[in-house]
């Protein structure tokens, strides 16, 4: 199986953590993408979503699928995202797409993350993707020379403003040996709006897609 036929399987699977008559969260990328098709076959039987990106909340409504706003939910029962990356603690690193902050947002409303990925994502150490940081512009340069200073290589990504009307930062070099200490110290930065990493936010499940089928990994 190719890259995409391992996304839509994963995709498929992920409904059976959707509860009937619930409000959903979604993500927000290409597997993502794949889920909402899979959830449109099934939008009768949900209450609706709550969305992590405008591209997302564009692809449910196209299908007639509700989508609430975050601040009109107070829990909602399961997160379904992909990540572009994710160790054997079921730790993250997300924000390829740029939504990370509103990511974020929504797996704190979830009593359940349900990473889906292909197998290329599970690593052991964090860090080979590009960390994702939203920043706030005026702010960008200093934060630059922070993550310098520890080993890494912050650029602003070219052409890319958040949906919160920020910057993005894309960190090479940097091994994340470990996920919250570095989740924490990040946040901590004047003029960071959110870090990349999900440690705090970490997936419950991960459904992997393999050529041998779907992995199941609980942490």
């Amino acid at each position: 199986m190719n890259q995409d036929e391992l996304k839509a399987m994963v995709a498929r699977a992920a409904l059976e953590h959707v509860k009937p008559g619930s409000i959903v969260g979604v993500g927000t990328g290409s597997t993502v993408n794949l889920f909402i098709d899979a959830l449109a076959t099934i939008k009768d039987r949900i209450k609706g979503a709550v969305s992590s990106s405008v591209k997302s909340t564009e692809r449910m409504r196209g299908y007639g699928i509700r989508v609430f706003e975050a601040s009109e939910v107070e829990r909602i029962p399961a997160y379904i995202d992909g990540a572009d990356e994710i160790d054997h603690r079921g730790n993250m690193i997300k924000g390829g797409g740029a939504a990370l902050t509103r990511e974020k947002i929504v797996a704190d409303l979830a009593e359940r993350f349900v990473c889906i990925a292909d197998a290329s994502k599970l690593v052991e150490v964090l860090g080979r993707f590009p960390l994702p940081v939203e920043v706030i512009p005026m702010a960008s340069a200093q934060i630059v020379r922070r993550f310098k200073a520890i080993g890494g290589d912050a650029q602003v990504r070219a052409n890319v403003v958040t949906d919160n009307g920020n910057q993005l930062l894309d960190v090479r070099g940097l091994a994340i040996k470990d996920p919250p200490g570095m989740e924490i110290e990040v946040s901590l930065w004047p003029g960071v709006v959110e870090v990349g990493i999900f440690a705090k936010h970490h997936a419950s499940v991960c459904l992997l897609g393999t050529p041998t089928g779907v992995k199941r990994m609980d942490f």
